[in-house]
């Protein structure tokens, strides 16, 4: 489970950045009310995390619909919230609409498509929040593996999530035209 900290203000983007210079290794996001989320980075999460990644990398190359961003990067959501998810999609136009200054630090947007995969550290309770403020602010597909369980959520606005298990692959059409997220490197 992520640590949960209540400081006594809440937690600027720069005192975020700062405290992620600092603490590689750890996923740092901050709640919509400003307190911080600590969630350590394992092996296999790392892992897991780095192949997901690459498959949605390669089906972006083939594409080239958008830009694709690993797990270091902590997106500033419309509630004020920054979440890392472990992977994101982000549409072209979106993207290019930021100015620099906005690319290089938390983009102050909300990806198309948003990946997490539960860690060992993680209840799947606290992934499912966590997608819940995704599609809140204005996120279109949300993915949660859950690779101990060997199951995949698929969640969308207004409608139920998807649930499969048993699996080799989940289609996330029609948001990533084409896109097959094949399990077993996951598990």
């Amino acid at each position: 489970m992520a640590l949960v900290l209540n400081l006594a203000h809440p937690i600027t983007e720069a005192e975020l950045r700062r405290l992620s210079e600092l603490n590689p290794g750890y996923q740092l996001e901050r709640s919509p009310e400003g307190r911080l989320w600590v969630s350590p980075t394992g092996g296999e999460s790392g892992r897991r995390s780095l192949q997901l990644a690459y498959q949605l990398a390669r089906w972006n190359e083939e594409k080239g619909l958008g830009v694709v961003l690993d797990s270091s990067t902590g997106f500033l959501l419309p509630d004020g919230s920054i979440l890392s998810p472990n992977a994101a999609f982000v549409e072209r136009a979106v993207w290019e609409a930021l100015s620099g200054a906005e690319r290089e630090g938390f983009p102050p947007i909300a990806p198309k498509a948003v990946f997490e995969i539960r860690s060992a550290s993680q209840a799947v309770e606290e992934l499912r929040s966590k997608m819940a403020l995704y599609l809140k602010n204005g996120a279109r597909l949300g993915v949660l593996v859950d690779p101990y369980a060997r199951v995949v959520e698929v969640y969308r606005p207004d409608e139920e999530p998807l649930r499969f298990q048993g699996v080799e692959a989940v289609s996330l059409e029609p948001e990533l035209p084409g896109f097959r997220l094949h399990l077993p490197p996951l598990w």
